[in-house]
């Protein structure tokens, strides 16, 4: 296996780890589960946003408003599959 396609295919893994705790965080803060106002999850949000929105904002502007649901984090991480399943596809298949 090529390494440098190996190291993509984990940064891909890696970024879709982290679209999927910034999700969680999210519904803790959103439920009252965890306090905003904390100091660590102040700085864990913060990091986690920087990281996430900047991929979810084109995605957000071609979704539809579904009155509250924020499909944008789901179809992120169904394109990072799509994005890693070809590219070993492509790379391996010849």
């Amino acid at each position: 296996m090529n390494p440098f396609i190996q190291l993509i295919s984990e940064v891909i893994n890696l970024y879709s780890l982290v679209v999927f705790a910034w999700v969680i965080l999210s519904l803790l803060i959103y439920f009252k589960i965890v306090n905003r106002g904390h100091p660590l999850v102040f700085r864990l949000e913060d990091v986690l946003n920087r990281l996430v929105e900047p991929a979810l904002k084109p995605i957000r502007r071609i979704l539809p408003d579904l009155g509250g649901v924020d499909l944008s984090p789901v179809i992120l991480i169904l394109l990072l599959h799509f994005l890693n399943n070809a590219l070993f596809y492509y790379v391996y298949r010849f």
